[in-house]
């Protein structure tokens, strides 16, 4: 007599099926265009009803929104994380940061495109959430600077800077190679920073 396997609990099917609804979202997105993917579409590729998904969020804006605020705080720990870990200086606390972020976008490209591509344009209210992370990451890595005199709006412009080279990347599909970009990129946000607290700085 096969045994019966017992039930899984609620909550742990519930947040099951948010993940795969998350995800069915980003992989739509990055296959067709936010506008192009429809609610009918992300319930037959995560396998639920629509009921589920209305259950869940309030409609497809929504849920790319969930998505992307998923996605950009998974970066966020791993980059948070490794700089932590990295100890050190400056050069080797963003080296790591910045390795931590790439390894994620390659790991991950379709929610790499729905976070660096499709957040930018696919509705006022996700551009503003992009706008949002952006200033967020800006502050990690003002966080992980020394204090000195500098523009208010440097780690702004850097992490801005970071991001649109990111994303040309990713709008051509080039999201698992931009770890090789880790060179060039550790130069461009860490110059501004060389030398400062040596004498004469």
């Amino acid at each position: 007599m096969t045994p019966v396997r017992p039930a899984l609990p609620r909550e742990f099917v519930a947040v099951h099926k948010r993940r795969r609804m998350m995800d069915a979202m980003a992989e739509l997105s990055a296959e067709r265009g936010y506008g192009a993917t429809k609610i009918a579409d992300v319930v037959a590729r995560a396998g639920v009803a629509r009921k589920t998904l209305y259950d869940s969020f309030a409609g497809k804006e929504e849920l790319f929104l969930a998505a992307f605020d998923a996605a950009v705080e998974e970066a966020r720990e791993a980059v948070a994380s490794a700089c932590a870990e990295a100890g050190g200086g400056v050069e080797q606390r963003v080296e790591a940061g910045l390795e931590a972020l790439l390894d994620f976008l390659a790991a991950h490209p379709a929610r790499a495109r729905l976070c660096m591509v499709e957040a930018l344009s696919a509705t006022p209210a996700t551009a503003a959430r992009y706008e949002g992370a952006i200033q967020d990451f800006a502050q990690l890595l003002r966080d992980g600077v020394p204090a000195h005199r500098r523009p208010d709006t440097l780690e702004e412009t850097l992490v801005g800077g970071v991001a649109w080279i990111l994303q040309q990347r990713i709008r051509n599909d080039e999201a698992e190679a931009v770890g090789a970009l880790l060179p060039e990129l550790s130069g461009f946000v860490l110059s501004p920073y060389r030398g400062v607290g040596k004498p004469g700085r």
